[in-house]
């Protein structure tokens, strides 16, 4: 006798003036907006201009779901393609089937071509993004609880999870006998609220880490794919839904496996401290006082009216340098110190003797995109790294 069950919703669509909202399109929205508020918060404490971070999901987030569509097409094929297959469903992605490996290879490939506009490193973005992501995939992860989809193995532990009998004629609701809801019979693994409890800790992890060792260069990131992909291997081994295998064992938890050792390299090889920025054409000495008989009402009233400008791009500081330049609106000259850390955190300071940057950087490309020999007027994008259902 069952005593206890964690419900399933019975439909996953509705209609409001004849057009369907999704449950599952909802989840992955309000997911999208956790993270980029998440992340602008960050940004901000770095130096990055205010709600840079809409320009950046502008780009980042269409490329990721494209990637994570083509990654569940690359490793589903046969349920699109093929003997039985119908390759339409392809396009329909509000029926589920996105891969957080591709999610996160497209988006990064968006949040690149955003930071080269912004002319921000890339590794400033995909840290201050990293405590939002998995807060992101767990919200995303209720859109697989409204599609009755992807579930683990039966169970008999009294938070086992009722799934419904969905409908293929009639996708967003499940099937009905004498006007009940049909459901599979026993209960399953509910990994759909595995993954959401694992990944909101995830978010915690990093920004607590974050927060304490100040990390750059994409470490917190790094820390990220680590402590997800760990949850997901052991996360994966419990489900028991149609998937293409190696040896009897899931693709994905290959895929966990060798994410996750390439997030360890990562962190391992790459070390420097948190990357502060400030814009390209900041201020180094006081601006000229302005006579007030040289200055008309009508340049008083343009001035107070015009709104603050973005930066073109931005140069990398230290923390001192940062919060000087917080303070005053000068940014103070360089000393050996801030050299060192500036380099460090993936910057190219500037050199009045050599517009290039110090000397004995030459071969390196570093994160704010410029390369040897390349003036640091005019960086471009930057060296870092970026809700799944696959």
């Amino acid at each position: 006798m069952i005593v206890a069950a964690i419900p399933s919703p019975s439909t996953s669509v509705w209609h409001v003036f004849g057009l369907p909202v999704r449950a599952y399109a909802i989840c992955i929205v309000l997911g999208i907006v956790a993270a980029v508020l998440i992340m602008e918060r960050r940004l901000r404490a770095r130096g990055v201009a205010p709600w840079a971070s809409l320009d950046i999901a502008v780009w980042a987030v269409p490329f990721g779901i494209v990637g994570a569509r083509i990654y569940h097409l690359i490793t589903s094929p046969q349920d699109y393609f093929g003997s039985g297959g119908d390759p339409i469903k392809a396009l329909y992605i509000w029926e589920g089937g996105l891969g957080i490996w591709g999610a996160v290879a497209g988006g990064a490939f968006g949040a690149w071509l955003a930071a080269r506009q912004l002319g921000l490193p890339l590794s400033v973005l995909a840290d201050s993004l990293a405590p939002g992501l998995p807060v992101a995939q767990a919200i995303g992860r209720l859109g697989n609880w409204f599609n009755n989809e992807l579930y683990g193995r039966l169970t008999t532990l009294p938070w086992g999870l009722r799934v419904h009998d969905m409908s293929d004629k009639d996708p967003g609701h499940a099937l009905t006998f004498d006007g009940k809801a049909s459901v599979k019979p026993g209960l399953y693994h509910p990994t759909f609220l595995y993954e959401l409890l694992w990944d909101l800790g995830v978010g915690l992890l990093v920004w607590l880490l974050d927060r304490k060792y100040k990390f750059g260069r994409g470490r917190a990131f790094a820390i990220y794919v680590m402590a997800y992909t760990a949850g997901r291997f052991w996360i994966e081994m419990l489900r028991d839904d149609e998937a293409n295998k190696f040896f009897g064992i899931r693709l994905n938890v290959f895929t966990a496996a060798i994410v996750f050792l390439g997030g360890l390299i990562y962190f391992l090889v790459v070390k420097g401290p948190r990357a502060y920025v400030v814009p390209e054409d900041a201020p180094e000495t006081e601006p000229e006082p302005v006579a007030a008989s040289d200055v008309s009402p009508v340049d008083v009233a343009d001035a107070g009216s015009e709104p603050a400008r973005a930066p073109k791009s931005y140069q990398v500081v230290s923390e001192a340098r940062f919060e000087a330049y917080r303070r005053t609106g000068i940014l103070p000259p360089d000393t050996p110190e801030d050299v060192e850390l500036e380099i460090a955190a993936g910057g190219h300071p500037k050199d009045p003797e050599d517009p290039a940057g110090p000397a004995g950087i030459g071969a390196a490309v570093l994160s704010t995109g410029a390369a040897a020999g390349k003036s640091a007027a005019a960086p471009e994008g930057g060296d870092g790294d970026s809700g799944e259902d696959h």
